[in-house]
């Protein structure tokens, strides 16, 4: 499995994910190097997770608000803008990798031009540590894979956005898959571990027990996200890497 990373120029890199926490758990530490090394961030979330709580007295538009600050906050302990987190605020629990959601994603990526994309793997119907995938999760890698190559890269797919809101073509150059079935590359996150749980911190409404999560994550024990290796421990990431040419 490599341990490096691509050495091509890259400026822009684009988290797209499901639900606000995603970024966080799935990539947090490497979205913290990116942020470090002076990469723009960019975050956008198909959902604004308005599903995501057991208060019998919560409402969808209380949670959306919450939750969407939550995810400004954890954005930039990793150096990103709170201007540069989209919301496309499609129903939590409901995505599809259908044509809406692709044309969705297809506009975004015109717009903000990424180099690299990193997103959910959608072949992992089950985590390595048990437990079932969320469909939501399935959904988002697929219409993100899509939209990436080939409908953002070819101008005759959804011309309308060429047509009429000027957005030129665009190819992304590096996929990388979170909670991959099959990685090819890890990620030293060992000098940004303390930012990635910072980060994870920020989502008050979903991480009940703080203390726990962070025992659990530098035990090593969420195999999904964070491996602890060596004496003393170093943390990876890994996924599964795409390089388009």
């Amino acid at each position: 499995m490599m341990t490096d990373q691509p050495n091509a120029p890259i400026e822009r890199v684009m988290a797209i994910f499901a639900h606000p926490d995603d970024p966080e758990f799935f990539a947090g530490g490497l979205l913290a190097k990116f942020g470090s090394e002076g990469k723009r961030l960019i975050y956008v979330l198909a959902t604004s997770g308005d599903k995501g709580s057991d208060d019998a007295a919560m409402t969808h538009e209380q949670l959306i608000l919450i939750r969407e600050e939550e995810q400004r906050a954890a954005a930039m302990c990793a150096s990103a803008h709170a201007e540069d987190v989209i919301f496309l605020r499609m129903p939590d629990g409901e995505l599809m990798p259908d044509l809406t959601l692709r044309r969705n994603l297809v506009r975004v990526i015109r717009q903000q031009k990424p180099d690299v994309v990193i997103t959910n793997d959608p072949t992992a119907r089950w985590g390595r540590n048990g437990g079932i995938n969320h469909p939501d999760h399935i959904a988002i890698g697929h219409a993100a894979m899509d939209a990436v190559y080939p409908t953002a890269r070819d101008r005759l797919n959804f011309i309308e956005l060429w047509r009429d809101e000027g957005l030129d073509v665009h190819k992304v150059r590096f996929v990388y898959l979170a909670g991959a079935t099959d990685p090819n590359v890890k990620v030293d996150i060992t000098p940004f571990l303390d930012r990635k749980l910072a980060a994870i911190r920020q989502h008050h409404s979903q991480v009940k027990d703080p203390a726990a999560m962070e025992k659990r994550l530098r035990e090593g024990r969420d195999m999904d996200y964070t491996d602890a290796l060596g004496d003393p421990p170093r943390y990876t990431e890994s996924y599964r890497l795409i390089v388009l040419r």
